[in-house]
Formats: structure tokens, C-alpha cells, sequence
């Protein structure tokens, strides 16, 4: 985890300044916990007097004018829905000088003032292009991820919840495996991060775990297994996260096959269900404090910052700190999972 506080120092704007009108979308891959984090933004923004609109299809959103007001009822009952009741989307157009002034002239006509942006890197890359070519809307940003790779936070929205669903699921297939004597091969979502599958993989008690950040060995994990058959052992867990450097579970597992026929392997993709589902108590009490702290940060003058959470403290990191950098593996975790894998 990023143990380094990232603060930035703003100075408030002035009274002629004052928000009226925030605005708020969800964009990128949808996290369990992005609809706390609205109905926070929004409950805040009528705690200080302010219009909140809601902006439908992230980016997309924008440049088609998809907005929407949004009071106490329209975000009643939602805390405890997985997804984004806002939707969300990849948008292209945002990413041409076109897009961003229609999008910009949109919120002009709007009267929206300041924008509260939830998602991963790329949408934090998005705003800081939107405030670069206007710089008299002010943005903050929501890690919402379920990769947990943002810089400047120790855990995004959505991470807590996906890292449990995948837990429950191993469980499960664990059940299967010892009673059949097979050896499943189970991927998970981190395409550039393995905090998924570094985590839940030593919550599960895996035999392996397989990450994009580190080289995949597979004499060495032949050698696990051959040593697992010796002690008549011949099922386990094999975690790999999507990125992994050889192509992924189904490709490990046909190299383990090749190197041992008489293992009986299995394949299981967990894919999207890692993204949905009923956000867990933390995931709803961090999305809720981000929430919050987004539009206090925004009455202080903050300016494209992500709020991000360390050590339980609530910090602001500048857009481009936390797009430039990713988080880190905990070099510790992978001892830890060598350790017990053994």
C-alpha cells in the first residue's frame, strides 16, 4: 500500500466564486460503492445550499447533455446498490478538442459550476484534459476502481467488495476441487495490477498467485506441483490475475497440462461478477466519506485533486500525481504469499 501522505494546499476562491451548482458522473468501469459515493455528493451538496445534477453516461454524458437534477429522494435507497444508478461509458469523442468544448459549453448552458468525477485512471485523465482547456470549471475526483492501482489512496471504491467476491467464489470451487482431485486455474480481474489476486489469493490459501508485476516462473511452479503429487496431493488453487505475463489462466494451464498429463485441470474465468454486487460495509463507509469530503474539499477552492484515503486520513492528491504514478505492490505481500504457499 502507498504509506505517503499526499496533500496538496489550496486557496480558497473567492466570494464571487461561491458554487451554486455541482455536477456529478460516474464514468470508466462500473465499482461497487459508486452509488454511495453519489448519494453522499449529492446529500452534501444540499447540506451547503447547493443544486446537484446528475450527469448520465460519464463523458458521454456530458457532451450530450444528459443531465439530470437530483435531491434527498433521488438518491434514496441506493447505498446498497451495486453498479452506478448514473450508468456509465467509454467515450472517444472526449478524447478530441471537439468533444471537450462541447462538453465544456454543455455545463456552461447548465450553470453547473464544478464537477465531481468518479472512476479510475482514465477518467481522472479526462478531467485534467477538460480543465486544461477550461480552467474555470472546477473538478475533484472519486477513486472508483476496483484494481485498487490509483496512486495517492490506499484503497478505491469497489476493491473491498471485489476482493471478497472472489474470495466467496474460491471457496466454493475449492469444495469442488478437493472432492474431484482437481487443480483449478481460477482468473481474476487486473489486466495491469495484481492487488486482486495477490490478496485473495493469500486469503484463500492459493497455491500459487500469478500477477502482471511479477515474472511468471513455470518450472518453479511445476516443481510446486510435482512436489504437491509426492505428498499424494493432486488438487489446489491456482490464482491468476488476467494480466499475468503468460497469457492468462487458460494459457498457464495448458503449459501445467503439457508438464503434467495426469493432473486434472480446470479453467474457471470469474470475469464480471468481480464489478457487481452489494457493496461491503467498507466500500459504502469509504465511497460515503470521499462523498462527503469531495464537496468540502471543492467549497475550499480544492481544484483538480482526487480525494484519496491514507492511514484513515482523507487527503488530496493533484490529477496528475495520481495519473502519472500507480500504486505499488507491497513487496512484503509477496513474501508473505511465498511463504504460504510453500
Amino acid at each position: 500500500m502507498n504509506r505517503t501522505p499526499v496533500a496538496a494546499n489550496t486557496q480558497p476562491k473567492s466570494k464571487s466564486t461561491i458554487l451554486r451548482k455541482i455536477g456529478v458522473l460516474t464514468s470508466g468501469g462500473d465499482a461497487p460503492g459508486m452509488n454511495a459515493a453519489i448519494r453522499a455528493v449529492v446529500r452534501t451538496a444540499m447540506s451547503e445550499k447547493l443544486l446537484a445534477v446528475g450527469i448520465s453516461h460519464g463523458y458521454k454524458g456530458l457532451i450530450n447533455k444528459e443531465f439530470t437534477p437530483m435531491f434527498g429522494y433521488s438518491v434514496a435507497d441506493i447505498i446498497h446498490r451495486g453498479g452506478t444508478i448514473l450508468k456509465t461509458s467509454r467515450c472517444p469523442e472526449f478524447k478530441t478538442d471537439e468533444g471537450i468544448d462541447t462538453a465544456y459549453q454543455n455545463l456552461v448552458d447548465e450553470g453547473i459550476d464544478a464537477l465531481v468525477v468518479i472512476g479510475g485512471d482514465g477518467t481522472f485523465r479526462g478531467a485534467l484534459a477538460l480543465h486544461k482547456r477550461h480552467p474555470d470549471i472546477r473538478i475533484v475526483g472519486l477513486p472508483g476502481t476496483i484494481d485498487n492501482d490509483l496512486y495517492g489512496t490506499d484503497f478505491t471504491i469497489g476493491y473491498d467488495t471485489a476482493i471478497n467476491t472472489v474470495v466467496d467464489a474460491v471457496d466454493k470451487i475449492r469444495d469442488t476441487a478437493g472432492s474431484h482431485g482437481m487443480l483449478f486455474f481460477v482468473e481474476v480481474m487486473g489486466r495491469d495490477a495484481g492487488f486482486i489476486a495477490l490478496n485473495s489469493g493469500i486469503a484463500t490459501g492459493s497455491e500459487k498467485i500469478l500477477i502482471p508485476e511479477t515474472q511468471t516462473d513455470i518450472d518453479n511452479l511445476i516443481d510446486k506441483l510435482q512436489y504437491d503429487q509426492r505428498k499424494q496431493k493432486t488438487w489446489g488453487i491456482i490464482i491468476v490475475a488476467e494480466g499475468e505475463q503468460m497469457g492468462g489462466a487458460s494459457k498457464v494451464a495448458s503449459l501445467v497440462k503439457e508438464k503434467l498429463p495426469d493432473y486434472e485441470t480446470r479453467v474457471t474465468i470469474l470475469g464480471h461478477i468481480q464489478r457487481g454486487g452489494t457493496p461491503s460495509c467498507a466500500d459504502r463507509v469509504l465511497a460515503s466519506r470521499l462523498g462527503y469530503e469531495s464537496i468540502k474539499a471543492l467549497l475550499d477552492g480544492a481544484d483538480c485533486m482526487m480525494m484519496g484515503s491514507i492511514n484513515g486520513k482523507i487527503v488530496r492528491v493533484p490529477f496528475e500525481k495520481a495519473t502519472k504514478h500507480h500504486q505499488q505492490i507491497n513487496p512484503e505481500m509477496l513474501e508473505v504469499a511465498r511463504v504460504l504457499s510453500l
